[in-house]
């Protein structure tokens, strides 16, 4: 698949597609003339890029996916440990979902603070029982 096709079906820009490529998060070949520059894509990129895309929206920086696709392609490092990487990831990802959660509720409540503020500034001048007509008139 060339890069149009990628980008159409991924919702990626072919900016962000090239992006990913130079760091090392997607890989292409080489299309079959010799006289373009025309680069191939395998179908299976397509649940690659939904993976960066999930994974960055979950706070995960492009240098550590990167590093993590790069070992997963080469099984073979036994410098690396995968499942302390992953169980920190985890552990960082969960703190970072705990953290959004606290916030969310502030909001909640800011917003339940800023309504009855609301309800009892207009019960106090009687706004709230007057109609819009019954106001201006």
């Amino acid at each position: 698949m060339r890069i149009g096709e990628i980008a159409r079906r991924s919702g990626l820009s072919r900016d962000t597609i090239r992006f990913y490529e130079r760091h090392g998060l997607i890989a292409s070949t080489p299309g079959a003339g010799s006289t373009n520059s025309y680069r191939e894509y395998d179908g299976d990129l397509l649940e690659r890029l939904a993976m960066i895309r999930e994974a960055q929206a979950a706070g995960m920086s492009l240098a550590d996916l990167a590093l993590f696709i790069r070992q997963l392609e080469d099984a073979a490092d036994d410098d690396f440990d995968a499942e302390a990487f992953l169980d920190l990831k985890i552990v960082e990802i969960e703190n970072r979902m705990a953290r959004s959660r606290q916030f969310l509720e502030t909001l909640r409540a800011t917003r339940l603070a800023l309504s009855s503020a609301r309800e009892q500034r207009h019960a106090s001048s009687g706004e709230g029982c007057q109609s819009p007509s019954e106001r201006a008139g």
